[in-house]
């Protein structure tokens, strides 16, 4: 039977500005913000990767490496082995952009467009909005960073100015966390809701 973590919010709770995250969330924060100073390089090369469970080298990755990693050490949940199942079954419904014709299990789950369409499907998109009490920790944004990159990153449970939540992703200098919420257009808002099985 296979293990499954509540994302409810428990009765042990962990502030942050403008409301409160659950435990659970707060470990996705903290094994984001555990990649700092180990992930430095900002590299998009395409490499065939060991599946399930398969990864870049840790010194280096992009934006969606962040929540991979983050996800699989706070819950054991691949994403790679969820979306490349997700798309075997679904390929049309996901972003055709890349001029394939058939999953690639190496590079799907890399893809801003294709996580944005993942989330969707799970039921975890949650409305746009500029008021930071709608942001908690361990949610996860998307974003169009000029001129045309999709981006992800992760709420923090650190605020900066004005009590704005902290994010932590790599825009191009490795994993950091930096007060970046509000930067760039959003496209996305995320909340990892009810439970999630162990890979």
């Amino acid at each position: 039977m296979k293990k499954y973590h509540f994302l409810i919010l428990p009765l042990v709770l962990a502030y942050f500005v403008g409301g409160a995250a659950s435990f659970e969330l707060i470990e996705l924060v903290e094994t984001a913000r555990s990649q700092i100073g180990r992930t430095l390089i900002y590299d998009p090369s395409y490499r065939a990767l060991d599946y399930p469970n398969g990864d870049v080298p840790i010194d280096r990755g992009v934006c969606t490496d962040v929540i991979i990693r983050a996800l699989r050490m706070a819950y054991n949940y691949d994403l790679q082995k969820y979306v490349h199942e997700d798309m075997k079954g679904n390929f049309s419904k996901y972003p055709q952009l890349w001029g394939l014709s058939r999953p690639d299990k190496n590079i799907d789950h890399r893809r801003v467009p294709n996580l944005k369409t993942f989330f969707n499907r799970q039921g975890w998109s949650l409305p746009l909005t500029r008021r930071v009490s709608d942001y908690q920790a361990g949610d996860i944004i998307t974003c169009i960073v000029p001129p045309r990159l999709a981006h992800i990153m992760i709420v923090s449970d650190k605020v900066g100015r004005n009590n704005t939540p902290l994010v932590i992703h790599n825009i191009g200098s490795g994993t950091q966390e930096e007060d970046l919420l509000f930067a760039f257009e959003m496209t996305g808002h995320y909340r990892i809701k009810g439970n999630i099985p162990d890979s």
